[in-house]
């Protein structure tokens, strides 16, 4: 089982959109995929139409006790399963007071599921605390994506600082540029220069509304534009990422 959390600093930067079409690109590859949405917006879960009628709530879920398996709903999509996000107003604070001082609580939990899937992705909330520590603990893959813009460089080196603060495995931190646009000097000159860095796969996301239109059709892009040009985009850059894992 390979746990690949999608994970920024900030909002915006295409996360969301990343992990749903990922999600269902492993499926679709014929992978036992689960995608949880931890991000309290739920928009994982919106994409996907996955409401339970009553949540199991999120402390039921990473408790030492918890049965994970109990959050897991089936899609529309074959081996493709989800845990929508928990979106009471206090999930977060509970996750926060659960993880404080056990940064591995979120890596035994999901030892549960081991035999059952084949990848396991978490659509994660912004910030540092002790639920992101817990997240890198778990996390086979760290795939942030980053928008070649100055304020989200500045966010990639805050976490590779976070990284090596908390002593985490910075091999784990992978990225990815999304919402470039080819016609802009500073995205080249950023992207060009990053490239250096050996941490950013080759294949990018451009800045295309069919990404958009995802939230109108509740659906990940190939469902509803498979010829795409973005629809050709995630399934080039998904390759690479799964060369790069499985290899």
């Amino acid at each position: 089982m390979t746990t690949i959390a999608l994970y920024n600093l900030k909002g915006g930067v295409g996360k969301t959109a990343s992990c749903v079409n990922f999600a269902y690109l492993a499926a679709a590859d014929g992978f036992k995929t689960l995608l949880w949405d931890i991000d309290p917006q739920g928009s994982s879960s919106f994409y996907y139409k996955a409401k339970p009628k009553t949540h199991p709530g999120i402390k039921k879920l990473i408790t030492k006790d918890a049965h994970l398996e109990n959050g897991i709903l089936s899609t529309d999509f074959e081996l493709l399963d989800v845990i929508p996000a928990d979106n009471s107003s206090k999930s977060t604070d509970i996750m926060l007071e659960e993880m404080k001082g056990n940064k591995n609580r979120l890596k035994t939990v999901l030892k549960q599921l081991d035999k059952e899937y084949d990848f396991i992705f978490i659509d994660c909330p912004p910030g540092f605390s002790a639920l992101s520590e817990n997240i890198f603990n778990a996390a086979d893959i760290v795939l942030m994506p980053v928008i070649p813009t100055t304020l989200s460089i500045r966010t990639y080196y805050m976490v590779k600082d976070y990284f090596k603060e908390k002593d985490l495995d910075i091999s784990k931190m992978m990225c990815f540029f999304t919402m470039t646009d080819l016609r802009k000097t500073m995205h080249n000159e950023i992207m060009n220069e990053l490239y250096k860095d050996k941490r950013f796969f080759q294949n990018y996301v451009p800045y295309l509304s069919d990404v958009e239109k995802m939230g109108i059709h509740k659906a990940p892009i190939m469902e509803f534009a498979n010829s795409s040009y973005a629809a050709a985009c995630y399934r080039e850059l998904w390759t690479e990422i799964k060369e790069g894992v499985l290899e």
